[in-house]
């Protein structure tokens, strides 16, 4: 039975004309991409509903006394998106923008995510509303641990799984994992991952993200017939993602001819020297001074011609109006969500090869899944171990999707998102509706 579209009465799907009036939306663009996939797998009315919809959504006060003595009120989330497959899996992060649209949309985000690389996990997202960098260490525990407390009766092994996303890091991890352990009364390490190797964290975890999309890149060249030796690259987002994937790609061959972060974008033609870059950015906190490259404006960093662009800072920074301008070969999404759903059609038509967020940055929550399988062993994995059973899954995820992509004729977007829901879907179809 094909699906109507039209069934949920709260759909955010709205007639083409207008379908993307608000193209930066996170939710709506989530969900527009998984309408068509849905509407490609001939997905049935009720299971549609079921996964188009988040099965819990959090919201709660975080009160903490500053540490000048004053009290403030801090907004945080957590939204558990499905958890069909597995308990839920998904970041907390720290920012001002952090928003429950936003929130839900990644939670989404990593149902699929987790899916398309078929790990037994569902997917989740949190998040408090504050600015990390203007707070104390004292200050930023005091936020983590009341915001812990708040949602602690999500968490959990075998429900809800934390990890680090924007703002947050180890350190953060490490206070969620006390504060939770301190209230169930025993050390329970495997309750987020992310965390500092001396207290049940992976080894590989920092680089994992960074590593899966260098690892996706070069299966998305080989397929393409580029060759990674003085590929041609430009990365916008130098943190831990995007500097990672800037090493990897050069150690592959490639040239990193331009690097971003919030503090600006830097140019040489003839080569970045990333291991300087990330040295300095150690130091320094960002990018702002660095004498590696010219300074040149942010937004030309996505246009110049290169053959592969890496976008892996926040959401929303490819849209109709700059993806015209577009001219890279192939874009790996090391961000989540960095082109609008409204901009996918342009790149289409111009013939670029996206390898979706939902696959690219992948290599975090699946070593994430590595490091929670060690955590309740109590057995732990070399490095070498780690990176190997890394490459095995995301090569391995790449492939299905690229089969996927080539037999319906989609690209690899829509194919990821025809891999993941399939797989809930699966899952839902088995287990019933429990009445």
């Amino acid at each position: 039975m094909a699906i109507d579209l039209r069934l949920p009465t709260n759909s955010i799907v709205r007639p083409d004309k207008d379908r993307f009036l608000d193209e930066v939306n996170p939710f709506e663009a989530m969900m527009s991409r998984f309408d068509r996939a849905a509407e490609l797998l001939d997905l049935e009315p009720g299971i549609y509903k079921i996964l188009r919809n988040p099965e819990k959504q959090l919201i709660v006060s975080v009160p903490v006394q500053l540490d000048n003595g004053e009290v403030e009120v801090f907004t945080g989330y957590r939204v558990l998106y499905n958890t069909s497959r597995g308990p839920a899996k998904g970041g907390i992060r720290f920012d001002m923008k952090v928003t429950l649209e936003e929130v839900k949309a990644l939670a989404a985000w990593m149902t699929w995510k987790c899916a398309v690389v078929n790990l037994p996990f569902g997917g989740a997202k949190g998040g408090v509303v504050c600015d990390p960098l203007g707070m104390s260490v004292g200050e930023l525990e005091r936020v983590t641990r009341r915001y812990t407390k708040g949602i602690i009766s999500l968490l959990g092994p075998d429900t809800d799984v934390p990890a680090p996303d924007v703002n947050t890091n180890e350190r953060v991890m490490a206070w969620v994992m006390d504060t939770y352990s301190m209230h169930v009364g025993r050390t329970e390490n495997a309750v987020v991952t992310g965390k500092p190797v001396e207290m049940g964290g992976s080894l590989g975890r920092k680089e994992a993200t960074g590593r899966g999309c260098m690892l996706v890149t070069r299966e998305a060249m080989n397929h393409l017939g580029l060759k990674m030796k003085g590929a041609t690259v430009a990365v916008q987002g130098f943190g831990n993602v995007g500097s990672i994937a800037a090493k990897l790609l050069v150690r592959e061959g490639c040239r990193v001819v331009a690097i971003g972060d919030r503090a600006g974008a830097f140019h040489n033609a003839k080569g970045i020297d990333v291991d300087a870059a990330i040295a300095y950015v150690a130091k320094h906190r960002s990018l702002e001074g660095f004498d590696g490259a010219d300074a040149m404006n942010p937004d030309d960093l996505l246009t110049l011609d290169v053959d592969v662009l890496v976008p892996a800072a926040l959401e929303n920074v490819i849209t109709t109006k700059n993806a015209p301008k577009i001219r890279a070969r192939l874009i790996c999404e090391g961000a989540n969500g960095p082109t609008t759903a409204a901009a996918d059609p342009i790149l289409d038509e111009k013939g670029i090869f996206v390898i979706p967020d939902i696959l690219a940055n992948a290599g975090g929550v699946t070593v994430s899944y590595f490091e929670w399988v060690q955590d309740r062993m109590g057995y732990f994995w070399s490095e070498d171990d780690v990176n190997e059973r890394l490459g095995g899954i995301m090569t391995r995820s790449f492939q299905e999707v690229l089969s996927l992509s080539k037999q319906h004729r989609v690209n690899m977007r829509t194919a990821a998102y025809m891999t993941s829901i399939s797989r809930v879907a699966t899952v839902h179809r088995l287990r019933g509706i429990y009445a």
